[in-house]
């Protein structure tokens, strides 16, 4: 793929991960945030089920930002929310992929406050980033 040059480039990092898979059919280490992860499939897929599966991980991500940004919106509003639980269902009907998402609220709201923290269950950005799909540019070094 040609170059292209840095100063037409707006780029902010987000997040960076790296993984690393030898031998060991098919453990392997994810380095994350200065921590140390293992990923593996479950033993029914060949795998040693060392670790979380890939799906496992995307379904994590999204829970934990949705759980994340609901507590950071009721903080902020000063509203009286003691707890989230998201629950999370990840599955293919035919052609399509589905996540069906349930948000539990633990708290006193008006019915406009349960409206609005629909509304930002929406608008999270993991939930974004999966709703509008995402560039993956790749570059294949090596032998």
């Amino acid at each position: 793929a040609p170059q292209r040059p840095r100063f037409f480039i707006q780029e902010i990092v987000m997040a960076r991960a790296t993984a690393h898979i030898g031998t060991d059919q098919y453990a392997t280490t994810l380095h994350v945030a200065g921590r140390i992860l293992t990923a593996d499939e479950p033993e029914d897929n060949d795998g040693k089920d060392a670790g979380l599966a890939p799906y496992d991980f995307l379904l994590s991500a999204l829970a934990s930002c949705t759980a994340i940004t609901l507590r950071m919106y009721a903080d902020h509003k000063g509203w009286p929310l003691k707890a989230v639980d998201v629950a999370l269902h990840f599955y293919r009907d035919g052609e399509k992929e589905i996540i069906d998402r349930v948000v539990t609220l633990d708290g006193d709201f008006t019915p406009e406050q349960r409206e609005r923290l629909l509304q930002v269950t929406e608008r999270t950005p993991v939930t974004k980033t999966l709703k509008q799909g995402l560039t993956i540019a790749t570059t294949l070094r090596g032998a």
